[in-house]
């Protein structure tokens, strides 16, 4: 009897740890660019990675590039300002996505990860390749 009670006890715990779909957002703030790369150059970097992870990226004023993500019925946007010293990452909207009090589902933040790491590793390949 009580190796059934604990049984119940452990797979209760398992479905509140996977309740917890939401996390606080994330946003990328300042992440520094190298030297010697032009905020031209830093740009196409951010354009590319979001195209190649599925973001449709355009730019809406010097400096500044709108990322917008339709996943399933999920849609997520972002604003991205950067100059030839950094960039960052900023949440603007999203639907379908349990935004609330600073909070949204954990897929988003993995989505601006994932584009961070790639926007990384773009201009990391730049200034490899300016020096």
């Amino acid at each position: 009897m009580n190796f059934k009670k604990y049984l119940v006890l452990l797979a209760m715990g398992f479905a509140l740890v996977g309740c917890n779909r939401v996390q606080p957002i994330k946003e990328v703030v300042n992440a520094p660019v190298a030297f010697n790369i032009p905020a031209a150059s830093v740009k196409q970097a951010i354009i590319e990675s979001g195209i190649d992870r599925g973001w449709i990226m355009t730019e809406t004023t010097p400096g500044v590039i709108r990322g917008e993500l339709f996943v399933r019925s999920h849609r997520a946007v972002i604003d991205i300002p950067y100059n030839d010293k950094s960039y960052s990452i900023n949440y603007v909207e999203s639907e379908n996505l349990m935004e609330s009090g600073g909070k949204i589902h954990r897929n988003y933040n993995r989505w601006v990860n994932n584009l961070d790491v790639d926007i990384r590793k773009k201009l990391a390949v730049l200034a490899a390749a300016s020096q």
